[in-house]
């Protein structure tokens, strides 16, 4: 039964993390990643931490070939890169796009695991901390994305939840990590019974966000939380949901879509 579980959790992870990366808030844009993270870096700190560096995985050699396998050598600009990307990640100054922007730099040049094993470190040296458990969990979700190993997708989903849930036992207004958290369990089985848990969190979201002034990722949360209700079957609280958002966030279309579409589906036949 528990293996069943965890077979199961992995593949909603999985499901999750692809949906939440392409539907996520931030929408970066794509650009040379050395430069991305080099500059948030130098935005944010005065100096680099010292990382630990491990080469990247090389690609397989064709089978053709008779040139012995090498393991492409790390440069400079590659040990900068992943330093400023881990910095970006953890620095207090970073926006949520600044973060999310870290994670696609890691993620492309295939240094994540190395990231969550520095992650990792700098948690276990400081324990107080709640954004080393919040951006942890991130990359462990994002590392769910890069194997096709359902055991293996498993276990960093549940690493994931466990980093968030570390992050906000520190800190209860962690925004990435009790969004992400409530995001990845909307995908989860649903005899785990995980809706009333998604709901709250949304809901406190929520009131946390409504006193601070607005952010664009705040949106997210009106639009997790309608679809939620809407699967559960509340159409009515759905529609609440997004209402509240789009008074909010008028230029989200999502928002607006969502909206528009739960309107017309209240409405009265023949109107």
């Amino acid at each position: 039964m528990k293996r069943s579980i965890l077979i199961l959790t992995g593949l909603g992870a999985a499901v999750a993390v692809a949906a939440f990366l392409a539907a996520r808030p931030d929408k970066t844009t794509a650009t040379d990643p050395v430069v991305v993270a080099t500059q948030v870096a130098q935005a944010h700190t005065s100096q680099p931490a010292a990382v630990k560096i491990t080469p990247k995985t090389p690609a397989p050699v064709a089978a053709a070939s008779n040139q012995p396998t090498e393991k492409p050598a790390v440069t400079i600009q590659d040990n900068v890169a992943f330093a400023a990307a881990v910095d970006a990640l953890v620095s207090p100054k970073s926006s949520y796009a600044d973060r999310q922007a870290a994670l696609k730099q890691l993620t492309e040049s295939g240094r994540l695991q190395d990231a969550t094993a520095e992650l990792e470190r700098r948690m276990s040296e400081d324990t107080n901390n709640p954004i080393y458990p919040a951006e942890l969990g991130q990359a462990y979700l994002r590392l769910c994305g890069t194997t096709k190993d359902v055991r293996a997708q498993a276990i960093w989903a549940m690493s994931a939840d466990k980093s968030f849930e570390t992050a906000l036992n520190l800190d209860p207004a962690n925004w990435d990590a009790r969004f992400t958290k409530a995001v990845a369990m909307t995908y989860w089985p649903s005899d785990l019974n995980k809706g009333p848990e998604i709901v709250d969190n949304f809901n406190t979201l929520i009131a946390q966000q409504e006193k601070q002034a607005p952010e664009p990722q705040f949106a997210g949360t009106y639009d997790w939380l309608g679809k939620q209700y809407m699967q559960s079957g509340q159409a009515d609280l759905a529609r609440q949901a997004w209402e509240r958002g789009a008074a909010l966030f008028p230029n989200n279309q999502e928002l607006q879509n969502h909206l528009a579409a739960a309107t017309a589906s209240a409405a009265p036949a023949g109107q």
